[in-house]
């Protein structure tokens, strides 16, 4: 039986989730693979720490050099994240002519094409399944299973910390400061949780399915990105009696020629199969134009979730070795973004949810709407209920759909209203991807 050697840069959570199910599932492994993997090196800073696994202390070493320059490993494990040293290193490994599986996300976004395009050039692969929705198999959907389609949008739930604090939220009532010290507590959020509350994470992980889906290289700033911290309670409450739920969504949607990219709280009517995804799952909804609308649910992160993407990869660039097939297939823009073809969130139209914090005078309802009228924007529905605090009422709208750059120029006018006394609440709705839903739910019966 063929043995195949690898190294490991990176021996942290993931690192050593991807250890233990190479060990524990040994001869599962090797009866699909047809050959064994042998963990030949592990490179980390800290080799004291209890992971969990035991591993020979001889094959351990603080030095990633040892793993990179060694040529008896055939697929390199980058699973240290950040961006430096880690693009060095995968870069040098790629070099070197070995393949690499990596989980950063935040790596490939802004270096996929160069990583890509070196692999290419050294005839190696670079698996990535890890970098998007943990255990999620999505890459590879989109890259084989997909492959047929023309992906007309994807709208993803890609990170867990946001998801679960609003799912507390909705069934607590609870403040977002409050749920992020619970979530930092249970070890859902980081000490530092810009990344994931602000909607960073998310486009890093939108930047690589909108490669794959769209075919275009994205540039981050592209990606127009909002976080969650500005949703309060009093905006889960009207969102529900509306009839819906607030995700932190990332979307991608191909229209005409152009790509829509953008990372925000999202309002969905509450049946959608997006709504009901709670606590730190992800979930990726992506329509083809021959498929028709599909779901992927799963664990978003996790030692063993991203682990086991990790070792998907794994296998299938060791079967490809033992097979003797070389280079790298895998499909990925190696240019960066086109001019043009990125939409402007200016030009983004879609329904909106606002909610006006205004004095409480005879008038104030009439000004608010004679304002969005002259900006084109038709009022669906309106809630008006008593005094908030002293003096002042919330007044919330649905929109039917309107340009961004409308909405904006309406909300400049009418915060400057001295009717108005705190900045308006915007929250975006996506409707329409509930149209094709029905077709595909299962029928009672």
């Amino acid at each position: 039986m063929k043995e195949i050697k690898i190294g490991l840069i990176g021996f942290g959570t993931v690192g050593a989730g991807a250890v233990r199910i190479l060990q524990e599932n040994a001869p599962l492994i090797e009866r699909r693979l047809g050959g064994r993997i042998r963990l030949h090196k592990i490179a980390d800073i800290d080799l004291e720490r209890d992971r969990g696994v035991q591993v020979p202390k001889e094959i351990c070493t603080a030095d990633a050099e040892a793993v990179l320059s060694d040529p008896e490993i055939a697929v390199c494990m980058e699973l240290m994240g950040g961006i430096e040293p880690a693009r060095t290193f995968i870069l040098k490994a790629i070099q070197q002519g070995k393949h690499v599986v990596t989980a950063n996300k935040a790596l490939l976004a802004l270096h996929g094409a160069e990583i890509f395009a070196a692999a290419r050039e050294y005839g190696v692969r670079v698996g990535f399944e890890a970098s998007v929705g943990g255990g999620i198999p999505i890459i590879r959907s989109l890259h084989e299973g997909l492959v047929a389609n023309r992906i007309n949008s994807i709208f993803g739930i890609l990170n867990g910390t946001s998801n679960y604090i609003l799912t507390k939220m909705s069934q607590e009532g609870k403040g977002f400061r409050e749920v992020l010290k619970e979530a930092q507590r249970l070890g859902y959020a980081e000490a530092d949780p810009t990344l994931d509350v602000e909607g960073i994470d998310a486009a890093h992980k939108l930047a690589i399915l909108a490669a794959l889906a769209f075919g275009v290289g994205v540039d981050l700033n592209d990606i127009y990105v909002e976080g969650i911290s500005a949703i309060a309670p009093l905006d889960i409450q009207y969102s529900s009696e509306f009839g819906y739920r607030i995700k932190l969504l990332a979307i991608g949607k191909g229209d005409a020629g152009k790509v829509e990219l953008r990372v925000h709280p999202t309002m969905l009517p509450a049946h959608h199969l997006l709504s009901k995804v709670e606590g730190v799952y992800n979930a990726i909804y992506i329509s083809g134009d021959a498929v028709g609308a599909t779901m992927f649910y799963g664990q978003g992160a996790g030692a063993l979730p991203t682990g086991s993407a990790v070792v998907s990869d794994l296998v299938d660039i060791c079967r490809d070795i033992i097979k003797g097939v070389k280079g790298g297939d895998f499909v990925y823009p190696l240019v960066s973004s086109q001019e043009g073809v990125i939409k402007a969130i200016d030009e983004v139209v879609t329904p909106y949810y606002l909610r006006f914090t205004a004095l409480d005078r005879p008038g104030v309802l009439s000004k608010i709407s004679g304002i969005l009228g002259e900006h084109d924007i038709s009022i669906a529905s309106v809630i008006q209920k008593g005094r908030m605090i002293k003096g002042a009422v919330p007044i919330v709208m649905m929109t039917h759909e309107a340009m961004e750059r409308n909405i904006r120029q309406a909300l400049r006018a009418i915060d400057g209203l001295d009717v108005i006394r705190a900045k308006t609440i915007l929250i975006r709705v996506e409707g329409t991807i509930t149209e094709g839903v029905a077709a595909y739910l299962p029928k009672a019966g």
